[in-house]
């Protein structure tokens, strides 16, 4: 049952939609994950442009704090003064109010007049850089934005902001290598707004944020952006602001459930990012998971690189998503396949009973009836080949007609070839005698007028004989190829100018276009000489003065075997044509059109066979009162 046609067919129907299916399956899911990815990555795109402005505005807020505080006419007055205690309460106060972690006021490049530290008024002087005061004094306008800040400056401020800053390196995977084992410096956001009294520089105020080990920016991000949602257990978006590759203010989780503070980011986003200052928009591997990610570069006021932005989302959530519409899809796939089953069945016995009939209808015609009973002919596809199968045998019936009658041909044509053959060789050696006879009785010279016209009769008639004895010859195909690498255009040349003369006497013109680049046939130079020569004359008997003929030459493929190349030659005339009744019989033996005496009807049955031993064919084209053009094609190497 299993090499039935039935079994068959149903396996079919389920091998088609288990393929469609399955190539639905890899289509689908293939093209879902990447919408779904698209659509991931489009939102951290718009959610990395929310987290930037949410960065920017908090330097902003800074920067506003400081312009605020340097307006106020009581911060004036006791900065004119010096007033150090008033100003570290006004500094304390604007600190508290704006949420800083550090705030002073510089007097000169390392020179600080007091801060909110535990050390508000410093005792030694100059102390260690402060590049965002520096700035601001170098270039008398206000300053904001990220800036790095060295330990040393954080120890001065307060020490427990340099402890903040302080954060051991956690080995990532997927990292760059790093040399040290910990980060010292801070990044922070701060700002700078000098204070003039007219002309006068009185001082800079300073303030800023230190991000490193910070949480509320990156919590404000997340809460904001993602609205606090939840994917198993875990928030399905994280924000985290990286000093260098260094993750400082993270909402980041490690396995065991701390902010991954001190992991860092992977090589190749360190590299896109940081390196060439490029965004990043793709997934990434973020400490321990998959995420859809976006990164940014932050640079400082300097304008060099010194970290980066970032947010992302949790891949998991739309793994899950695809493998949820992939099961759908597996379930919908199945049911189409055991529908496939049943309709399999169905098909399959409808199917089955006119291809029944068509069997025993091929049995009748095998046993030799060639109108056997193929019962109603369908409507469908199995109806045209009913129809097919009933032109088939109509064909072969036919076919068969015409087989045997070319059977029957080929059997007279080797009759005829055998013939010749015995004929030719029993007349040639009498007829040689009869012509020398003849030839040495012209030679006297008292024999009659009458006697020596009979006698040149005898010549004439015995030299026909010669001629058909060797067309007999050639027809039977006794004589051997000696073939050589022939240039066809060069032999052609050399047959035209034997026949210049005759085409002149009788006014007919004769033209040679060769082609060019021709490669050379291996051919038999003598006999296919006579096969041009041949057609050449058959072209002159069939023009009147004023004709014209045409020889050409070019590359051109087997009409019967496209991969094989050859050269075509085609001799057109411009004479009286050949009837349509005469085409099929030009190359039969004895078959002739000219005056008695004037053919053998031989001519063109062994121009035929020459070529066809030389692996070629011919063609012939003609129209009455219009001409007559034949094409002669031979490989370039003779096929064996």
């Amino acid at each position: 049952m299993f090499y039935s046609t039935r079994s068959k067919l149903t396996a079919s129907f389920l091998g088609v939609v288990f393929l469609v299916g399955a190539v639905s399956l890899f289509i689908g899911g293939q093209l879902l994950y990447k919408a779904v990815l698209r659509e991931a990555t489009n939102r951290v795109r718009l959610d990395l442009n929310a987290a930037r402005e949410i960065y920017l505005s908090r330097i902003n807020n800074v920067k506003v704090s400081l312009n605020i505080t340097t307006l106020g006419v009581g911060f004036r007055s006791a900065l004119k003064k010096y007033d150090e205690l008033e100003l570290v309460t006004r500094l304390r106060r604007m600190a508290q109010h704006a949420e800083l972690d550090f705030a002073g006021i510089g007097i000169g490049e390392g020179e600080t007049l007091c801060r909110i530290g535990p050390n508000p008024i410093p005792n030694e002087r100059p102390e260690p850089a402060n590049p965002i005061t520096e700035l601001a004094f170098k270039r008398g306008v206000p300053i904001a934005g990220t800036v790095v800040l060295s330990k040393g400056f954080l120890s001065v401020e307060n020490p427990e902001l340099a402890e903040r800053a302080r954060i051991k390196f956690i080995p990532t995977l997927r990292a760059a290598l790093r040399l040290g084992k910990e980060e010292t410096s801070g990044l922070a956001l701060a700002a700078a707004v000098p204070v003039f009294d007219g002309d006068d520089l009185l001082g800079v105020l300073y303030g800023g944020i230190l991000l490193n080990r910070g949480t509320d920016m990156v919590d404000t991000v997340r809460d904001t952006v993602f609205k606090n949602e939840i994917y198993k257990g875990r928030s399905i978006g994280t924000a985290t602001i990286l000093f260098n590759d260094l993750r400082i203010s993270t909402n980041v989780l490690t396995p065991d459930g701390n902010r991954a503070t001190g992991t860092r980011v992977s090589k190749e986003v360190k590299e896109h990012v940081l390196t060439e200052g490029k965004k990043w928009t793709d997934r990434a591997f973020v400490v321990s998971d998959w995420y859809i990610t976006a990164y940014e570069p932050i640079e400082d006021i300097f304008g060099v690189r010194v970290g980066m932005l970032y947010v992302g989302v949790l891949e998991a959530k739309y793994v899950d998503m695809r493998r949820k519409a992939l099961s759908i899809l597996v379930v919908i796939v199945l049911a189409g396949m055991a529908l496939a089953i049943g309709l399999g069945y169905v098909l399959a016995d409808k199917i089955m009973k006119p291809v029944h009939q068509l069997i025993t209808a091929s049995q009748q015609v095998s046993e030799g009836n060639l109108t056997p009973d193929i019962g109603p002919v369908s409507r469908d596809e199995i109806g045209v080949l009913q129809n097919t199968f009933m032109d088939m045998v109509a064909a072969m019936g036919r076919r068969t007609a015409a087989a045997e009658s070319q059977i029957l041909q080929s059997e007279k044509q080797a009759s005829i070839g055998r013939l010749a053959a015995g004929v030719a060789h029993e007349i040639n050696n009498p007829l040689t005698g009869v012509l020398s006879y003849t030839h040495m009785l012209l030679r006297r010279k008292d024999l009659p007028d009458d006697i020596r016209a009979d006698l040149e009769v005898i010549v004439d008639s015995t030299d026909r004989v010669r001629k058909i004895v060797k067309g007999l010859l050639e027809f039977s195909r006794q004589t051997k190829l000696s073939p050589e690498p022939t240039d066809v255009n060069n032999l052609i040349h050399s047959t035209i100018s034997l026949m210049e003369n005759q085409a002149l006497v009788k006014g007919v013109g004769i033209k040679f276009n060769p082609g060019e680049s021709l490669p050379k046939v291996t051919l038999d130079r003598g006999q296919f000489q006579s096969v041009l020569l041949n057609m050449i004359i058959n072209a002159l008997d069939a023009t009147e003065a004023g004709d014209s003929i045409t020889v050409y030459t070019a590359a051109g493929l087997s009409a019967s075997d496209s991969g094989q190349k050859g050269v075509e030659i085609t001799i057109a005339d411009t004479g009286c044509g050949i009837r349509p009744e005469n085409l099929d019989k030009l190359f039969d033996p004895f078959f002739s059109t000219k005056e008695v005496g004037k053919g053998t009807g031989l001519g063109l049955s062994v121009s035929l066979g020459i070529v066809e031993r030389h692996g070629g064919t011919i063609r012939v084209q003609s129209e009455i009162g219009r001409g007559t053009r034949f094409f002669i094609w031979l490989p370039v190497e003779k096929e064996t």
